[in-house]
């Protein structure tokens, strides 16, 4: 079963509750992946740090949903903001791993922000 079909099992959430949920997934395997390839390179280590504080944080903040904490919301503020910090960073450089990781990671800094406002 796919990470999509799981979350729509979830019936206490709303769509875009659980499209924030998989947007938070998909970030927090992009930035392990960019992080790792970061590795060994001194000047991609603010992009490596970064990318690691994301993965930690999505994947947390989709817990968080899934079970619908009371500190969600809070918790969606501080997403969206390290998904843009972190997105700036990646934008910084050319490899490709850090361009995807970008995109993914300005998609996910709007479903949190959206979460937060909710």
């Amino acid at each position: 079963m796919s990470l999509s079909e799981t979350v729509s099992k979830i019936d206490n959430l709303s769509d875009e509750q659980r499209e924030c949920i998989e947007n938070c997934n998909e970030a927090a395997q992009v930035c392990e992946w960019c992080a790792d390839e970061c590795l060994g390179d001194s000047d991609m280590e603010e992009c490596a740090r970064l990318c690691r504080d994301v993965a930690d944080l999505t994947s947390l903040h989709a817990r968080f949903m899934a079970r619908s904490s009371n500190y969600s919301t809070q918790l969606a503020q501080a997403c969206a903001d390290a998904c843009e910090e972190c997105a700036e960073e990646c934008d910084r450089h050319d490899a490709d791993h850090c361009q995807v990781c970008a995109d993914v990671l300005r998609e996910c800094a709007e479903s949190c922000r959206d979460m937060a406002n909710s």
